[in-house]
């Protein structure tokens, strides 16, 4: 929960002057952040270093998202951790959302076109990042061998999602006005896999932190092997060849690492599972398990500006995973001390397809209840569902609309295991776990299953027992394919991981036997083209690259 921005003001300058003449991509444009600004006042390597971390943060260099990054779309709409949940939730069998704001429907029923502005807005702030690490590295490569190790990374994984969403990309490492050209998903692979291998040796060792650590937030040698690790188990979707052998090498290099699996002791009725989730996830113990988290500011986190306190604050972030999932008819604590999810935000957005309710109520007979007795009853600590006041099934287009259509999801809350009122009621203190340790669980039991007749490994078996030991669910013997597809919903829901899951699993797009609720537009479900399984490059783009060419299918 450390701040990310130590100096926003020459942050500020940085990214001005930069974007002001340049950009990577067509109609990416920075709004001028202070008219007054110099711009030709000195940057300092901790700013503009700050600042490739804070893009995932925070959306503009102001409290709440103020000034944006990137213009013509509002700065709370436009957060990271907002857009990955948009993109790669929302498309998918775990959620669906009650707004009609611009975009959602075309989410909610896999409809997107090269126009669609959230998908746009996404694209846009990853190569933001992008550029401002380039930036970095152009002013101050040869400042800290690990800084930019670590600015490398940011990079790395800002492409790695590009590659993900839109598949065939522009690429640059350089700060120019020249129109880069379009790398295809393969050659992005190999990119990817080339930069993230040279980048290892020169982050620092891997070690697990709090909150009170120097590096929490940043990234070590970890961050590397996760990202490889994930990169390998999609190798067949981007390339066509697989790489389970060293999908399987690398997540192990993750699971022997000082970051753990979080199995610490339940907490004011809070499990370990729940502590995750929770406004006090950097020092109540759980982010052991944190490879990267992206922070939230706290009350004796902040940046003077003018004679104001700036906060690392943002409406796209951790706020928008509570806000976006909670109604006022809600309360989530199961002490009864505080309200709604921690903070005084209740959009009544965000909440489950029935599919995702399946994954512990195959039979649809889940009780009326409160996430921490929904939990009990499915005998897994993971199930964070709130059913009471809630209709299971969604049914017609009016009841997409309406929040209390599918059942509430409670999994992110601001409340503490300290029993401490939370530092703020409006913005939450609760960091993202972006990366962590978990996934590489599932994914050596996935990718070990792959090369043993889609049955699990031995070894394979027992990570996958850990996790729902952590859980208090039932050991299984063991998992096909099918089974693991399932345990990475029970863990990882409405965390940003679904859509890429399904792809890989052959579960997307394409002549899938699988069709979720509303899935391809009815309700029902109906399957849609394997073309929507990468996003369309925005128009403009198209239009202002001519190195460009879009992606099959738009």
């Amino acid at each position: 929960m450390k701040k990310y921005i130590k100096n926003i003001r020459n942050i500020a300058l940085g990214a001005t002057a930069l974007f002001a003449t340049t950009a990577c991509v067509g109609d990416l444009d920075v709004s001028p952040i202070d008219p007054n600004l110099n711009t030709k006042e000195k940057i300092k390597a901790e700013q503009l270093f700050t600042k490739c971390y804070g893009y995932m943060a925070m959306a503009g260099i102001g409290d709440g998202d103020g000034d944006v990054d990137v213009a013509n779309l509002d700065g709370g709409t436009q957060g990271f951790v907002r857009q990955l949940f948009n993109a790669n939730e929302l498309t998918t069998d775990e959620a669906i959302c009650a707004w009609n704001d611009t975009g959602i429907p075309e989410f909610n029923y896999n409809s997107y076109s090269d126009s669609h502005p959230m998908l746009n807005g996404f694209y846009y702030r990853l190569y933001f990042g992008v550029t401002v690490c380039n930036q970095y590295l152009r002013e101050f490569g040869n400042y800290d061998a690990t800084m930019s190790a670590e600015v490398r990374f940011v990079r790395a994984l800002a492409y790695y999602y590009l590659t993900d969403n839109w598949g065939n990309i522009p690429f640059t490492l350089e700060v120019s006005a020249v129109k880069p050209p379009q790398y295809s998903r393969a050659q992005m692979y190999e990119w990817l896999e080339k930069e993230v291998k040279e980048i290892e040796p020169l982050l620092s060792e891997a070690k697990a932190k709090t909150s009170a650590d120097a590096g929490y937030g940043r990234v070590d040698k970890s961050a590397a092997w996760l990202l490889l690790a994930r990169l390998y188990a999609n190798a067949e979707v981007y390339t066509g060849t697989p790489q389970w052998a060293k999908a399987a090498e690398y997540a192990k290099k993750v699971i022997n690492s000082p970051h753990k699996l979080y199995t610490g002791a339940t907490k004011r009725k809070f499990t370990a599972y729940q502590q995750l989730f929770m406004g006090d996830n950097g020092e109540n113990g759980s982010s052991v398990e944190a490879i990267l988290p992206i922070l939230s500011g706290t009350s004796n986190q902040y940046t003077t500006i003018n004679g104001q306190k700036t906060y690392t604050w943002s409406w796209g972030s951790s706020l928008f995973l509570m806000a976006s999932t909670f109604n006022k008819d809600m309360n989530a604590d199961p002490n009864g001390q505080s309200t709604f999810n921690g903070t005084d935000q209740t959009w009544g957005g965000n909440r489950a397809r029935i599919e995702l309710v399946q994954k512990w109520f195959p039979n649809n007979d889940a009780p009326s209840a409160k996430q921490y007795d929904m939990a009990v009853a499915a005998g897994d600590d993971r199930c964070l569902l709130y059913s009471e006041g809630r209709n299971l099934k969604i049914e017609n287009e009016q009841q997409v609309k309406d929040f209390t259509y599918g059942y509430s999801v409670a999994k992110f809350t601001n409340f503490r295991t300290d029993g401490q009122a939370p530092s703020h009621v409006t913005y939450p203190d609760a960091d993202f776990f972006l990366m962590r340790s978990a996934e590489a669980y599932l994914l050596y039991a996935e990718a070990t299953a792959r090369l043993n007749g889609n049955r699990a490994t031995t070894e394979g078996v027992g990570y996958i027992n850990q996790l729902r030991a952590r859980a208090h669910a039932t050991a299984k013997a063991g998992y096909t394919l099918n089974d693991i597809l399932d345990e990475w919903s029970r863990e990882f829901y409405f965390e940003g991981l679904r859509r890429t899951t399904l792809i890989r699993f052959n579960k997307f797009g394409g002549n899938s036997d699988y069709v979720w609720s509303w899935k391809g537009g009815v309700a029902a479900g109906r399957n849609f083209a394997a073309t929507r399984n990468i996003f369309a490059i925005p128009n403009n783009d198209i239009i202002q690259n001519t190195n460009l060419k879009q992606n099959p299918g738009y």
